[in-house]
């Protein structure tokens, strides 16, 4: 199965801007004279992905996480109903007709009540010794992931259609479907019959195949499944839109003023980026376009004048500092007297990182220390500590809160990041633990106190982007 379109855009909302809908019709879909050519792959309204899940952030239990501890009786049974009554609100503020919103009730009571009668028939299954919970969660995640993105895109079907657009509805999530698919071919299903010259597809973002897009990219998915379809049907873009410009830093902390939008850019400063926990795209997606020769754009949705950043395969012209962040991490120091020209040590501090499920954000070493800088709460960390103190009993193992600040550019050669970042942090006061810079040059780590994270932030970019003036400074 093949499908074959021409000079055509592939574009993405995030669910912040999906709940701001409304403020989009015009700038964004173009409803008084549609632009066609162009397939939208959504993100589940805001919040709501974080109701069916777990909170991404504070980890609050959804329904996925009440259904998989059983915390309480039928604790994830509230959690679906939470889940219904975020849903509702959400299309009711955005539909105005009153025949559109009992649609829009009626998918999600299909959708809802059909989730909750398969939990309920899974658990009713696993009562019985033979069957075991534990086996089917992956698959729950799967399904309750697909309902934030299907409800999302049905109605925005919807309320395009009432403003005169010929949208459609593009469901992905496997709905009732029981065909074993690829991602390819769900993606290539569901787009067969699309007319992109009259016809404006809104794709869910979430995908079920075989492969399991939970399973491999947890709550990224939505991303990859955009970036499979722009490489698929040979997309002459792909667009992310957000409510927010790629800037050089957050403005909140280095000033309005004094902060620039990136303009252009590669995709190792998108890898670079994704590594230090910005939002600009996944890496597996950015791997996909990359792959495919589709360049990339990233856009304030709610600017339309302004063509954001391009994302491509071109070398900076001259070397430029582009970007200034952080993130905080635990700094995991294994130092072992005995380590020199023994091998083993590294890889089974990996295989532990690994089994917590944590994310290696960089690492150092030497003779006989090996630094591992991840991303993750402390308690997962002692966890750590603790299996390599029992595999490792003469080793000294340290656990220290602490920060990483990196220097990101397409190409950092001449610029003496380092020798004129450290002299920089010294006169700000900041006390710099540790600092290095790969041979490609692509970015320069810094790692100091999380206290002093801000400040190291807003020193470096101070250093490198200067101060005022922002709007003229654009990356070239």
């Amino acid at each position: 199965m093949t499908v074959e379109f021409k000079n055509h855009t592939v574009e993405k909302i995030g669910g912040t801007s999906m709940s701001r809908l409304s403020e989009l019709l015009e700038p964004l879909f173009r409803v008084s004279a549609p632009d066609y050519n162009r397939i939208f792959v959504v993100s589940a309204f805001g919040g709501i992905t974080d109701l069916l899940l777990e909170h991404k952030k504070s980890g609050e239990s959804g329904v996925y996480a009440e259904f998989a501890d059983e915390t309480e009786e039928h604790g994830w049974m509230s959690a679906l109903n939470r889940v219904d009554r975020a849903m509702r609100e959400a299309h009711d503020g955005l539909l105005e007709h009153k025949g559109d919103r009992q649609e829009a009730d009626d998918f999600v009571r299909d959708r809802i009540e059909g989730a909750r009668n398969c939990l309920i028939d899974l658990h009713r299954l696993c009562s019985y010794g033979h069957f075991r919970l534990s086996t089917h969660m992956q698959e729950t995640r799967e399904l309750l992931s697909g309902l934030g993105e299907a409800h999302s895109a049905f109605v925005t079907t919807q309320l395009l259609k009432r403003h005169g657009v010929n949208a459609r509805f593009v469901d992905l999530s496997g709905w009732r479907d029981d065909r074993e698919l690829s991602l390819e071919e769900r993606i290539l299903d569901g787009l067969d019959s699309v007319d992109l010259e009259t016809e404006m597809p809104i794709v869910t973002g979430y995908a079920q195949c075989v492969e399991g897009l939970m399973n491999k990219f947890d709550r990224g998915y939505s991303e990859v499944t955009f970036s499979q379809i722009a490489a698929l049907t040979k997309a002459r873009e792909a667009i992310i839109h957000k409510e927010f410009h790629l800037s050089s830093a957050d403005p909140k902390l280095v000033g309005a003023e004094n902060v620039r939008k990136l303009g252009h850019t590669n995709y190792d400063v998108a890898d670079q980026l994704s590594n230090m926990g910005m939002e600009a795209i996944h890496p597996t997606a950015a791997k996909a376009l990359r792959q495919a020769e589709v360049p990339l754009r990233v856009t304030n949705a709610f600017e339309p004048e302004d063509p954001g950043t391009l994302i491509d395969e071109k070398d900076a012209e001259k070397g430029v500092a582009e970007i200034v962040c952080g993130v905080d991490v635990q700094a995991l120091e294994l130092f072992e007297q005995d380590m020199v020209g023994v091998k083993g040590y590294d890889a089974a501090t990996l295989d532990i990182l690994t089994r917590h499920n944590l994310r290696i954000v960089s690492k150092t070493s030497n003779a006989n220390t090996i630094t591992h800088y991840v991303d993750g709460p402390l308690s997962a960390l002692r966890k750590v500590e603790k299996e390599l103190a029992g595999i490792y009993p003469n080793a000294s193992i340290n656990v220290r809160s602490s920060a990483i600040v990196s220097v990101i550019g397409r190409d950092l050669r001449g610029l003496h990041v380092l020798e004129r970042g450290l002299a920089a942090l010294r006169e700000a006061g900041v006390d710099v633990i540790s600092a290095h810079q790969t041979t490609r040059t692509v970015d320069a780590q810094f790692v100091v106190k999380r206290d002093d994270r801000d400040l190291c932030i807003k020193s470096l970019h101070d250093t490198f982007m200067g101060k005022g003036n922002a709007s003229a400074k654009l990356v070239a």
